[in-house]
């Protein structure tokens, strides 16, 4: 038998939530959600067009909403990395399961509107219709540079220090 991971502390006395009230809640977090500036939201169709941009992808990335909505992601993929993003992002639209889509995070850098490198990781999110085909990927991403450096110089300093006591 399963243990329950909810504690039993007795009757609830709240009254019970109606659905009008859950579905306020609801909304009123997936707009807090959504319109957070702490980590990107960007949703793209079929053919990697951008649809979604929040405020956090705005601060990350530097290209403001109306700049990025209707533009392709090529905005924000390096160059070199463009084509394995496509071939990945074209297998998974065409019905491949993708790794990513079960809550692992991948690690890839980006590039910002002054072109500049940042460091990413991020989660994906399937976007399916009413119907179950899937229309398009959302991502969820948080800009990691500063740790990504920081990790870098550590690695750095220790290969100098173990060189330097041989």
């Amino acid at each position: 038998m399963r243990a329950s991971l909810v504690r039993d502390c007795g009757p609830d006395e709240r009254p019970p939530a109606t659905n009008e009230s859950a579905m306020n809640r609801k909304e009123l977090l997936a707009e807090a959600v959504l319109s957070s500036s702490s980590d990107a939201i960007i949703a793209a169709d079929r053919d990697g067009t951008i649809f979604f941009w929040n405020p956090g992808a705005e601060r990350i990335f530097g290209y403001t909403n109306a700049e990025a909505i209707g533009r392709s992601l090529d905005i924000i993929i390096p160059d070199r990395l463009r084509k394995r993003h496509w071939d990945g992002y074209n297998q998974v639209m065409n019905g491949r399961e993708s790794r990513y889509d079960h809550g692992d995070v991948l690690a890839v850098p980006g590039i910002g509107k002054c072109g500049g490198r940042i460091s990413l990781e991020f989660t994906i999110v399937p976007l399916r219709t009413e119907a179950g085909e899937l229309m398009g990927l959302a991502a969820v991403m948080r800009d990691v540079t500063k740790s990504y450096n920081e990790k870098r110089t550590l690695k750095q300093q220790l290969v100098e220090a173990t060189k330097a006591m041989r």
